[in-house]
């Protein structure tokens, strides 16, 4: 049977994870739901969250995917036992697969204010590598920001710097990205942070894990072909998708708009 991807977020952050997964594995069916209409999800409420989980599980589990790929680290800290509830297929989150890249002692993560509540980063974190300290850093504008579409934005940078100076002010030695949106904003900060702090991208653990599925790494490196394969999807704004999707997949998509709540 081929294998068919489904991944969710709440907008165009979760790209990061599909960009990841063609880099390594090359040519690979794929459904991507954003679920733009609800975007945050990092400020709702763990109800909503575990509500809204229901639904686009349900959406992919209909659609015919053979593994669900949790591109949204909210419903991964909340309702990753929602999805695999509803999945009737293998599900893969973001939160064990970053906590399995972490090496070092002092680790900061940079999550939405949702995930920070949960705890989830740092329960994994100190279950894999005890004695970790673990310092969690809410960010409730990133999201909001980068759905905007415009990553050089003085407010874009103020905020990044915000946000960071905890993490730095405690030396840590690396920083989790524990949002699928934050990897987009990666050039900015490593032109703040020192150049010894490793930027931990949890979907490049998400794309080893894969191996087991897809095989070992592609030699072909990501295309138009690539992506023709990927059926992308949103819940409101396909044409601002669009334009915001295209700087990070390299070309401009495709996308279709669905239909979720009842």
């Amino acid at each position: 049977m081929t294998s068919v991807l489904g991944l969710f977020d709440s907008g165009v952050g979760g790209l990061t994870v599909l960009r990841r997964i063609l880099e390594r594995h090359g040519a690979v069916r794929c459904i991507y739901l954003g679920d733009t209409a609800r975007v945050p999800y990092g400020c709702r409420s763990p109800e909503e969250i575990r509500s809204i989980a229901v639904e686009v599980v349900r959406w992919l589990r209909q659609q015919g995917v053979t593994t669900v790929v949790m591109a949204c680290n909210t419903t991964n800290a909340l309702a990753r036992d929602v999805a695999e509830g509803q999945a009737g297929v293998p599900v893969i989150g973001l939160i064990g697969a970053a906590s399995a890249m972490v090496r070092e002692r002092r680790v900061g993560v940079l999550a939405t204010a949702a995930t920070v509540a949960s705890g989830a980063y740092r329960t994994s974190i100190e279950a894999l590598h005890p004695g970790t300290q673990v310092l969690e850093q809410a960010c409730p504008d990133f999201v909001p920001l980068i759905e905007r579409g415009d990553l050089h934005c003085d407010q874009l940078r103020r905020a990044v710097e915000t946000y960071l100076e905890p993490l730095m002010a405690n030396s840590v030695q690396s920083i989790v990205l524990g949002c699928s949106h934050y990897p987009l904003l990666a050039p900015l900060m490593r032109q703040i942070l020192p150049e010894d702090v490793r930027l931990i991208d949890p979907a490049l653990g998400v794309t080893h894990q894969l191996d087991a599925l897809l095989g070992p790494p592609s030699a072909r490196k990501q295309s138009a072909d690539c992506l023709k394969l990927c059926r992308l999807c949103v819940t409101a704004d396909p044409e601002g998708f669009c334009d915001r999707a295209a700087p990070w997949l390299g070309e401009r998509p495709r996308v279709e708009l669905v239909q979720l709540q009842s």
